[in-house]
């Protein structure tokens, strides 16, 4: 099956730019005698307003993938293309959602939120209402004075999110951001993405090892190999949209959901080994 089987229609028909492509991309880690291939030949478009998720075993580059993408490694093979530019200058339209606790401690969840503002030199008054909007959207009005410590941990992942946000990226690269999160928090915080998302019609990338939250999600997940990392299979998540997490407990979330477990479960078997 051909990768333009598996593009938006059009996208696939070559009338409107992606809003990300991948272009064989890849690194390798080691010496150039003996490289070791983390991602290699993965080639991917994203259209403007897609939420796509990647999934695959551990150790299949899935990370790697994430910081090739995020502009974070100076080197790899391949091309990433945004909006049809390829200059670090184009990266500036992504924002990064990290895995890790990346709040400020010593910060209010304004004061968190208006960090990127600051530093990019938004007038007062502006970065003020973006910040207090932001917040509102992740589900935050009434928490901006509280630090931190006093928040859970899904709350301080929606600040995190709504810093990113704040920067108005125009596309959104996520990291596993709910991965130490217990399942009904992540399920939960999972439907406050979709609203984000839907409320900003913002193109959407969601690295995750959790098959659960990447048919919850998305509208198409990209299923990664076992090293070196590269696509397996794209499937279409067909369930409908607006949606919410209600539609775990349907018949066609299960089918998909046991249908990328066959293909993820192929290749995790091969890491074991």
């Amino acid at each position: 099956m051909t990768m333009v089987d598996h593009l938006p229609p059009a996208t696939a028909a070559g009338s409107l730019v992606p809003a990300l492509s991948l272009r064989k991309v890849g690194k390798a880690y080691g010496s150039a005698q003996a490289p070791q291939w983390a991602v290699q030949d993965f080639t991917l478009d994203i259209a403007d307003g897609e939420f796509i998720s990647i999934i695959g075993p551990s150790g299949c580059g899935k990370s790697t993938l994430f910081n090739i993408i995020g502009g974070f490694f100076a080197r790899y093979d391949g091309d990433v293309v945004v909006h049809g530019q390829s200059d670090a200058t184009a990266r500036r339209a992504i924002g990064s959602v990290f895995q890790e606790e990346s709040t400020f401690a010593w910060r209010t969840a304004l004061e968190n939120v208006l960090f990127p503002l600051e530093a990019a030199g938004v007038p007062k008054l502006e970065r003020l209402e973006r910040a207090r909007e932001m917040l509102a959207l992740v589900g935050l009005e009434g928490f901006e004075n509280h630090y931190p410590a006093a928040m859970s941990g899904g709350m301080k992942q929606r600040v995190s999110i709504a810093r990113t946000l704040a920067v108005r990226p125009k596309i959104l690269l996520m990291d596993e951001p709910f991965a130490a999160l217990d399942e009904q928090t992540r399920i939960l915080l999972g439907d406050k993405v979709l609203q984000i998302q839907q409320a900003l019609k913002q193109t959407t990338l969601l690295i995750t090892h959790n098959l659960t939250e990447a048919v919850q999600l998305s509208d198409r997940v990209v299923i990664m190999t076992y090293r070196p990392g590269r696509i397996k299979r794209i499937v279409d998540i067909d369930l409908p949209r607006p949606r919410s997490s209600e539609i775990i407990t349907s018949e066609r979330f299960g089918k998909l959901v046991g249908s990328i477990w066959a293909d993820l479960r192929e290749e995790a078997n091969r890491g074991m080994k």
